[in-house]
């Protein structure tokens, strides 16, 4: 199926690892025009490496002024963005009763004002070119609370909301937002939580978890990538506001 992405401008923030790096690669064989961003060279230049012609720039979501210069540079460089990928790492964990101000206040920045600033750099030649794309990459813990993830579960709501919102706003331009939100997924942090997988399969702690999912299993950065790439494209130019599980189905309400 061709998707319609080939010569699209697609930046994918936090694009170093993970779902981001899955995700960038993801767009960049479709043969868009991949920029990726990321805080640190060293992983930026090897996930770089991996995708002929990807324009990879040091840059912090956490702070405006380096996202403004870094979007700046992705339009001169390539030409404006097509499809955002709005993508940060997740706030840490930790229990309501051990959360300062400092904080909420961190994991606000980090997940909302990231997708908030990302956005306004890109959306108005979205508006002016009545093309565009923005998919955020969040978290099932909108569709069920993850056990002491306090922070994420709180703010990333208020990022599903905003998304909603906005949707609403820009669908007359013919700009789509829309939300996905992976379960469990084999990524660096998830591995400093459960254990490297080994030869004998998964550790302890991600057999135990894998078997409350009715897939049995976690999920591979490559199944989330699939379905963000798929809501950048020409073939989802009907879908707009929406908010998709990718969770093995794990989550048990019903939408």
């Amino acid at each position: 199926m061709d998707l319609g992405l080939k010569d699209k401008v697609v930046l994918v923030t936090a694009g170093s690892q993970g779902i981001g790096l899955a995700t960038a690669q993801g767009y960049h064989r479709e043969g868009a025009r991949v920029a990726i961003c990321a805080r640190n060279a060293d992983k930026l230049a090897a996930a770089a490496a991996t995708m002929p012609g990807c324009l990879a720039l040091q840059a912090d979501v956490t702070d405006a002024d380096q996202i403004e210069a870094m979007t700046r540079e992705v339009a001169a460089r390539l030409g404006p963005v097509d499809v955002l990928v709005v993508n940060a790492g997740g706030p840490p964990p930790g229990l309501f009763a051990d959360l300062d101000d400092a904080a909420w206040l961190a994991a606000t920045n980090l997940t909302l004002m990231s997708a908030v600033r990302m956005t306004r750099a890109v959306l108005p030649a979205m508006r002016e070119r009545r093309w565009g794309r923005i998919v955020v990459i969040s978290s099932v813990g909108v569709k069920q609370p993850v056990p002491n993830l306090t922070l994420s579960n709180s703010v990333r709501m208020a990022v599903l909301g905003w998304a909603k919102t906005l949707a609403q706003q820009v669908a007359a331009d013919n700009v789509l937002v829309n939300t996905v939100c992976p379960g469990f997924t084999r990524t660096a942090r998830i591995e400093q939580i459960l254990g490297p997988a080994t030869g004998d399969g998964p550790s302890p702690a991600e057999a135990a978890m894998a078997a409350q999912i009715p897939l049995g299993r976690i999920a591979e950065a490559e199944e989330i990538a699939g379905l963000a790439v798929f809501l950048g494209s020409e073939v989802a130019s009907y879908m707009t506001g929406t908010a998709i599980a990718v969770d093995g189905g794990s989550a048990r309400g019903y939408a």
